[in-house]
């Protein structure tokens, strides 16, 4: 069984003040509602656990309701960090859990291909990371903004999400974190750590996330809303 976990649960503190980025509205729909339901619609997609601010439960449910999304089999509060979240989100899983799919609520550009294949990844190597190349220069800065040298890009990637890991690898990954008293931004940097490989997906199509204000019109105008 495959399990797809998004995560919704953030400060969105770029956002400024309580904003919660992934209920604002993204034309007809709350930003949500596009990953959502495209995890839903996909076909290698078993079941959907949202994690979301605990003030935005009841929120969660409606809009599942509202959408559709019959995949829907948990609905949990966050914790402080988004590895707190995602931890709370695996333990919500369905016993027969073999593969986990961890994907950022605020993405809302999601492809079921792009679904479908890190988890084709995952299931012959373990993992499958959404990823692009990098195509700008790139600098290092040691302090203020002089730059100390160049980056050789041809080796730089730009993690996104989904993640997909096999259930095992991601629970070990997550207790090894725990129990280092290490915090990780991205499930990929806590399956690094536990010393497993971590294999990416390049992404063919702009998976944005929503972090600041004018992310929401870029996103508006690659899903065609108007």
């Amino acid at each position: 069984m495959t399990t797809a976990i998004i995560v919704a649960a953030g400060k969105s503190a770029r956002m400024g003040g309580d904003v919660d980025k992934a209920f604002l509205s993204l034309g007809p729909k709350p930003v949500l509602a596009y990953s959502l339901m495209t995890f839903e619609a996909c076909p290698d997609i078993d079941k959907i656990v949202l994690v979301v601010r605990k003030d935005q439960l009841v929120a969660a449910k409606s809009a599942s309701q509202m959408f559709g999304c019959r995949k829907v089999a948990a609905i949990v509060a966050g914790g402080a960090t988004r590895q707190e979240s995602v931890g709370n989100g695996m333990a919500a899983c369905d016993p027969e859990t073999t593969m986990v799919c961890v994907h950022d609520g605020a993405r809302p550009c999601i492809t079921s291909a792009l679904i479908s294949e890190t988890i084709r990844t995952a299931k012959r190597t373990g993992s499958g990371v959404a990823a692009a190349k990098v195509t700008d220069t790139l600098k290092s800065v040691d302090h203020g903004q002089v730059v100390a040298s160049t980056i050789d890009r041809a080796k730089v990637w730009s993690v996104q999400t989904p993640q997909t890991f096999k259930f095992d690898i991601l629970r070990r990954a997550l207790e090894k974190a725990k129990q280092d008293k290490a915090n990780f931004t991205d499930e990929a940097s806590a399956v690094e750590h536990l010393g497993e490989s971590v294999h990416l997906v390049p992404s063919s199509f702009p998976n944005i996330k929503i972090t600041v204000t004018d992310d929401l019109k870029v996103a508006a105008l690659l899903l065609g809303i108007h």
